[in-house]
């Protein structure tokens, strides 16, 4: 099994740079390779000494810790750097200083400028160096390896502005998926919450005249209970999975039905097709778009006669429910409107046809056409 966190090490160098280091420091000490590695100043070669050793290692261990110290890694480096080319030995670890600066470039979080100005005054004091000691280096080459130092902290530079793109990339996608979580509970509470307590209070509100008809009063009470249960079911459910499409509804579409019924709303009922396996979403979308439909029929036309069809095919749920009239004595009860938009929005995910309005009768309609098979 791999090891995670020693992926991360890769990706983030911790491992690769002392590595690098160890390398460098190794390739350094081969005899051949001697006076063979970064050539600078214009020094003589000279053989290695105790000092060559030293100047070797200044410039490959502080890779090890350049993540965590960059300015320091850079500094020591560049001294070592300095050393090695002031005395003419030339060694393969030379190769280090760019490296060094690329890394502090792309780990430095401020004082980028304030660094970048501190290497350019070392370098020109370097080459006042030089000069001074006669090396007879050309103009060139001074300004063709400071090119070399500036293009290799301009890479560091575009590394970091990279990972830090990339992060607030990752930062927007997260935080764009949590509220569209945020969105998908609230539609879920609102279906649930909004079909039952609706059913509730248009139940409650019959009951009031049922005062001279015991039997009548104690079946809607019954009724009121009943309900009361299924929400408090419902919200559980919704509560402890979180995900209104862990499993289908639309085969306890009779149940819903029934229980609008009981509400006092007379609904035809039609089913074709037989429901797919619990899997996917058209199955919890096509509940929601009836489960809604129902609720506004309580809300604004109770008592007028409301049709379900609902049609399961192959590879795609059609839902259609309508209402005749639209009666007022239930229109205090209100609406927001957004039981419909999120049920469109739904339903345009899956790539399916939403609409709702106004029939010629003055009712109202709901037609969906939903994808099935999909696991979105």
């Amino acid at each position: 099994m791999v090891n995670l966190r020693w992926v991360s090490k890769l990706r983030g160098g911790a491992v690769w740079y002392p590595a690098i280091g160890l390398l460098l420091f190794a390739g350094s000490l081969v005899p051949a390779l001697h006076s063979q590695g970064t050539q600078f100043g214009g020094m003589p070669a000279r053989p290695y000494d105790l000092l060559a050793i030293l100047a070797v290692a200044f410039q490959c261990v502080p890779l090890a810790v350049c993540r965590r110290w960059p300015v320091l890694c850079v500094a020591v480096v560049g001294l070592g750097f300095a050393i090695d080319q002031l005395r003419g030995y030339h060694s393969f670890a030379g190769t280090a200083l760019p490296i060094a600066v690329l890394i502090a470039s792309s780990q430095l979080q401020r004082r980028r400028r304030t660094v970048a100005l501190a290497l350019t005054t070392a370098y020109v004091l370097l080459v006042v160096t030089f000069e001074l000691l006669g090396a007879g280096e050309s103009p060139a080459e001074y300004v063709t390896f400071y090119l070399v130092i500036a293009f290799a902290w301009g890479i560091g530079v575009w590394w970091r502005s990279t990972r830090l793109a990339d992060a607030e990339r990752r930062l927007r996608v997260a935080e764009e998926t949590r509220a569209a979580e945020r969105s998908r509970i609230a539609r879920e509470l609102h279906d649930v919450v909004t079909h039952h307590v609706t059913a509730m209070v248009v139940q409650t509100e019959a009951a009031r005249y049922l005062t001279t008809k015991p039997e009548r009063l104690d079946q809607t009470l019954t009724d009121v209970t009943d309900t009361g249960r299924r929400a408090l079911t419902d919200l559980r459910h919704l509560l402890d999975v979180l995900n209104p499409d862990h499993s289908t509804r639309a085969d306890g579409l009779r149940d819903l039905v029934e229980q609008t019924r009981r509400a006092g709303q007379p609904v035809e009922f039609t089913e074709q097709g037989t429901p797919a396996e619990p899997s996917g979403s058209a199955g919890p979308v096509a509940y929601r778009v009836v489960q809604e439909a129902l609720t506004n029929a309580l809300k604004h036309a109770h008592g007028s006669p409301t049709s379900v069809q609902v049609h399961h095919g192959d590879r795609e749920i059609t839902v259609e429910v309508s209402t005749d009239g639209v009666s007022t004595e239930t229109a205090s009860l209100g609406g927001s409107g957004r039981g419909l938009a999120g049920l469109g929005d739904r339903v345009g995910v899956l790539g399916g046809d939403f609409s709702a309005g106004r029939s010629t009768s003055g009712g109202f309609y709901v037609r969906a056409r939903i994808p099935a098979g999909s696991s979105s």
